[in-house]
């Protein structure tokens, strides 16, 4: 399945806004296909003090927000309109939202998708992870 159109809306948000002179954000912009078929957005967020998130970060709490947690695909992409494989901490957030996610579809490139479960072979889990 191509994700076009999925990596044309983590486009929309991946735009540099220059809040102040300490926040940046848009340098990265995302894009969740959630399994109710809605498709959420998020940018990057950068503070000169060194905090800051990933847009996945942003995409994934606009999704949550609405109750859903199950995703389908993800993209990000860079304000150069370039894919950019999601980060660590980016992988392990949608695994932790729900496990399923695991079968999620990673847009690492506009012409590569894998499955999350190749790019977090051992994901973390507690010995007595909680039942919801």
């Amino acid at each position: 399945m191509a994700y076009e159109d999925l990596i044309a809306r983590a486009a929309e948000v991946a735009v540099l806004f220059r809040a102040s002179a300490h926040c940046d954000a848009g340098l990265v912009g995302a894009a969740v296909l959630a399994e109710s078929g809605a498709i959420y957005t998020g940018c990057s967020v950068d503070l000169r003090c060194g905090i800051g998130f990933c847009a996945e970060h942003s995409a994934v709490a606009d999704m949550l927000k609405r109750h859903e947690a199950r995703i389908r695909a993800v993209v990000s992409v860079n304000d150069d309109g370039v894919v950019l494989p999601p980060c660590g901490r980016c992988r392990e957030l949608i695994y932790q939202i729900d496990p399923a996610n695991l079968d999620a579809d990673v847009v690492v490139a506009r012409d590569e998708v894998v499955k999350l479960r190749e790019l977090l072979p051992h994901p973390w889990q507690p010995k007595h992870w909680p039942e919801r």
